[in-house]
């Protein structure tokens, strides 16, 4: 088979279609924004005012922001050395997290790399977990809630753009009993218009729904802190996941999303984006009685054994549990020897000793 014939076949159809991208080679100048330097085609750098720019607010450009990281970085280097779980939070991010909760009056958030995949990873979490669920989705979402919804593998409903009367004659022709999320954005970036969060709000309830708002290009924009269009209107309490990203208004880079209630804590523990494994023999997480999670006891035991392989005694293992907090097994060195536990708590706090 003629595998380069294949993919050419598919590039030259991008060029038919006039759909073939090339990216723009480019380098921002710190402290003069919006202006740039561009390579592409060029002789050299050639300077260039950028005029499409997310950082609606030359944030990535405050000598703040900058000064910030660079702190941070000169403090803990560039990298996490992980994932959570195999590196645990870091904890700017925790922080950042409790700032973004306060944000929008919600009780926990989650930090992503991106808001693609923050949309991404939490429709398709909370579809796979709520049976039969259907998910009621404004025309116009973005794509990365359309490959969140897709990847759910829950029933779709399209509703016309910011059209209620659409949307509810979709929700009353839905089984009442099953459960449905509705899912739409605060503004919409090519249009420019700005959704009726109230009235959608009002039909959610009156339906039984949840409610999804992505809020990428409000946050920072609108609101007395920044908190979006939701915040504005004074409805933040009204819908169930509000989600954001950090890569526009506020200049640097990630996704986020706050939702109510258990919501946190299920994305966290359930989405593969937030907790991906690096190895085949990676550890499975077991949901004991009580609510608490527990670590499968061959992990403990494969590491109390490598352990003891290098010359460490192991005394009697506690139970291992943890809250949503932070994933880890924890060995401390006892009298007795080395012991596996963690916090039994389930409020969120750290896990630890």
């Amino acid at each position: 088979m003629d595998y380069n014939r294949i993919f050419q076949a598919a590039i030259d159809r991008l060029h038919d279609e006039g759909r073939y991208r090339v990216f723009i080679d480019i380098l921002r100048n710190k402290g003069s924004y919006p202006n740039a330097r561009c390579f592409a085609g060029h002789n050299g750098p050639k300077p260039i005012t950028v005029w499409c720019s997310n950082d609606y607010l030359g944030m990535g450009q405050h000598a703040t922001v900058v000064a910030a990281m660079e702190e941070a970085l000169h403090d803990v280097g560039a990298g996490s050395g992980g994932t959570r779980n195999i590196g645990g939070n870091t904890h700017y991010h925790v922080d950042l997290e409790a700032e973004l909760a306060d944000l929008h009056g919600k009780e926990g958030a989650l930090l992503f790399t991106s808001g693609y995949v923050s949309n991404e990873a939490a429709l398709s979490t909370l579809g796979k977990l709520l049976p039969g669920c259907i998910i009621f989705s404004d025309e116009l979402n973005h794509a990365s809630m359309i490959a969140g919804i897709k990847s759910s593998g829950c029933e779709k409903r399209v509703f016309r753009h910011n059209d209620l009367d659409h949307l509810e004659e979709l929700l009353e022709a839905a089984d009442p009993d099953l459960p449905k999320l509705i899912a739409f954005e605060s503004v919409y970036s090519m249009d420019g218009d700005i959704a009726p969060i109230a009235s959608v709000c009002d039909l959610a309830d009156r339906y039984g729904a949840l409610t999804y708002c992505d809020e990428v290009h409000a946050v920072g924009m609108y609101g007395p802190r920044g908190g979006g269009i939701a915040e504005r209107e004074g409805l933040m309490d009204r819908i169930t996941v509000i989600e954001g990203t950090l890569g526009k208004a506020f200049g640097v880079m990630g996704g986020f999303m706050q939702p109510q209630g258990h919501v946190q804590m299920v994305v966290r523990m359930c989405d593969y984006g937030q907790n991906p494994q690096t190895a085949s023999d990676a550890p499975r997480w077991i949901v004991n009685p009580d609510g608490t999670v527990g670590l499968e006891d061959a992990l403990r035991a494969s590491i109390g054994a490598a352990l003891e392989g290098m010359g460490h005694k192991i005394a009697a293992a506690e139970a291992v549990n943890f809250a949503f907090g932070g994933a880890q097994l924890i060995w401390r060195q006892g009298d007795d020897g080395y012991v596996a536990g963690s916090d039994h708590r389930k409020d969120g706090g750290a896990v630890g000793f």
